[in-house]
């Protein structure tokens, strides 16, 4: 049985009710009449927005200017098809950016896995591709990683060590991690476990290859691509347990676009040419290699995130 599945299941009838529950999660201003999880567009014309500008950002897993110029041929690509300016948004944090893009300030959005229900249910996020292989293989894996020689040798050994997650929100940065501890090592973060939180998978990453962290929870496709330019060697970190995969960053805009702009920039999407791009370098090291954008459903692909938040008691509620 997978994995993740197999620890959502053993939680029975507590879980389902939560599941019932979320289902109808979306914040107040928002409709939902096809009960497809995500906001309706506005039926008014007036109430659908056509910015001069477009805001995109990707979630925040490194240093965001890395990112800015991985992203510039595509958000060019953007700018031919929407045949509006395109901008690129270095947001710091997963809150920022579902705060940006709730306050009208964010217009087109990679959110990472475990920020993506609350983009969709409180800032009218509604999520349409992911990147995968041509072949439609896509997702990335929890890895818990520590440093050779730090005296870590099993999962049962990071009782009464801090670990480094990133966010509260993050899916393999705490929650997926923190559910695993708990249902298959019987370790409880906050209680067996001292929680440290970076903000960032590249900030956990270098901290236990620098020794500040005992070990941390990641996001394993980073850590590959970080390797993968240089930033550290494959031996600086040692892995003690990597899950079955999750859906990476869920790809999509703000529910009250103008529908003509909406599907424009879900064109953008669907025709960028992925050779000799900046994203196809930077994800060309996924195995298999990412070179494609997949079209996808919040209501489908992120059951299982919605199945892990269940278990973790994590609430869609809007602050």
């Amino acid at each position: 049985m997978n994995k993740a599945r197999g620890l959502i299941l053993a939680l029975g009838t507590a879980m389902a009710m939560a599941l019932a529950g979320q289902a109808t999660a979306l914040d107040q201003r928002f409709n939902d009449t096809d009960g497809d999880l995500v906001a309706d567009t506005p039926t008014e014309a007036k109430d659908q927005i056509d910015p001069p500008v477009l805001i995109f950002a990707y979630t925040p897993v490194e240093d965001p200017a890395v990112y800015a110029k991985v992203w510039d041929g595509f958000l060019k690509h953007m700018e031919k098809t929407t045949g509006k300016r395109v901008q690129f948004f270095p947001v710091q944090s997963n809150a920022a950016q579902i705060e940006a893009m709730r306050a009208g300030r964010l217009h087109v959005a990679g959110f990472n896995t475990g920020a993506t229900p609350l983009a969709v249910n409180c800032a009218g996020f509604v999520p349409f591709a992911i990147m995968s292989s041509k072949d439609g293989i896509y997702g990335y894996q929890m890895e818990l990683v520590t440093y050779p020689g730090s005296g870590i040798d099993k999962v049962e050994d990071l009782k009464g060590k801090k670990v480094a997650f990133t966010a509260e929100t993050s899916n393999a940065g705490f929650k997926a991690p923190s559910a695993i501890l708990r249902k298959q090592f019987n370790l409880v973060v906050g209680k067996d476990i001292e929680p440290v939180f970076s903000g960032k998978y590249d900030n956990s990453i270098l901290g236990v290859v620098n020794k500040d962290y005992p070990a941390a929870a990641v996001a394993n496709s980073v850590l590959k691509r970080m390797i993968a330019r240089g930033v550290l060697k494959a031996d600086q970190i040692k892995s003690l347990y990597t899950s079955d995969s999750f859906p990476t960053t869920a790809y999509g805009a703000v529910y009250n676009l103008k529908p003509e702009l909406a599907k424009k920039i879900q064109q953008a999407f669907f025709t960028f040419p992925w050779e000799g791009s900046g994203l196809l370098n930077e994800f060309k090291n996924n195995k298999p290699p990412i070179d494609h954008f997949l079209p996808i459903t919040y209501q489908k692909h992120w059951k299982i995130i919605r199945d892990v938040d269940a278990a973790m008691n994590v609430s869609y509620a809007c602050k």
